[in-house]
């Protein structure tokens, strides 16, 4: 899994409020669907030229307010981490490796083109490029956060 997908999953997956973890809310299951019966009934005729839908991006249901998602995991962890202008802090909110390794990593993922050295560059650029690809999958993301 990339380390954006992590990152993407901590916020809007598993351990995010559409599924268990941080907030410690399960993911509703859906609802077992309804016993068909075998009665004779005439077969239904098909519908030609009808298209079928295509499967959408896999993006959350609703949109994820990112900053609220943050703000409450940090509430709840007491933490004071800067996640929303520092990739380093953000990573250890999520509890992700942090490491300049998985920063290279992520930069790489996400197009950084300059020198991938863990300079303040780079990772004010990796925070920012995380806050405008959640934006991009799902996630409501103030204007500040992304620009």
């Amino acid at each position: 899994m990339s380390i954006f997908s992590k990152i993407k999953s901590a916020i809007f997956g598993e351990k995010g409020p559409l599924g268990s973890g941080h907030f410690g809310t399960p993911k509703a299951d859906a609802p077992a669907p309804a016993p068909q019966t075998t009665a004779a009934q005439p077969a239904p005729t098909p519908t030609p030229a009808a298209p079928t839908p295509q499967a959408a991006p896999a993006a959350p249901a609703q949109a994820v307010d990112v900053e609220a998602v943050l703000s409450g995991i940090a509430s709840k962890k007491g933490s004071d981490l800067n996640w929303r202008t520092s990739i380093v802090d953000l990573m250890k909110l999520l509890d992700l490796d942090s490491s300049l390794d998985n920063r290279k990593e992520l930069a790489t993922e996400l197009g950084y083109t300059g020198a991938k050295d863990g300079s303040a560059e780079m990772n004010m650029w990796l925070i920012k490029a995380v806050m405008r690809e959640l934006a991009k999958n799902g996630g409501t993301v103030p204007a500040n956060l992304k620009d």
